[in-house]
C-alpha cells in the first residue's frame, strides 16, 4: 500500500506541471486571438525622392519625378511604418497585389521600433 501512495505522490508534480503548461499554452493562444483582430496599415513603398518646395509647386498632370530606386528592384513592405519584408507588385485578377520575396529578420524589425 505504501508503494502505491509513493507512486501517486511522485506522479502529482508531473500532473501539476502538465496542467501548468496546458494553461500557459491556452493563455498564449487566447492572447494571439486578441492580437489577430487588431488592424494594421500595410504600405508598399515604390521609392523616394527629395525635392524642393518650388519644384513641388510646379508639378502638374504629366509631371515625372525620378525615384531613388531602379526598375526591377524589390519594393519595401511596411506595417505601421516598420519594414517587414521586400517584394514585387503582381496582378491579382484586375487588382494589384504584392508578392513577398524576402522577410526581414524579426530581431531587426524590433530594433527599428
Amino acid at each position: 500500500m505504501q508503494d502505491n501512495e509513493n507512486e501517486n505522490q511522485s506522479e502529482q508534480p508531473a500532473d501539476i506541471q502538465e496542467n501548468t503548461q496546458t494553461k500557459a499554452e491556452r493563455d498564449n493562444a487566447e492572447n494571439l486571438k486578441v492580437l489577430e483582430n487588431i488592424d494594421v496599415r500595410l504600405t508598399v513603398e515604390v521609392g523616394n525622392a527629395e525635392i524642393k518646395i518650388r519644384d513641388l509647386l510646379r508639378l502638374n498632370e504629366g509631371s515625372v519625378i525620378e525615384l531613388d530606386r531602379l526598375a526591377g528592384d524589390p519594393l519595401d513592405i511596411l506595417v505601421n511604418g516598420t519594414m517587414i519584408a521586400q517584394g514585387e507588385v503582381v496582378m491579382v485578377g484586375e487588382r494589384f497585389g504584392v508578392r513577398f520575396s524576402e522577410i526581414v529578420d524579426p530581431e531587426k524589425r524590433v530594433e527599428s521600433i
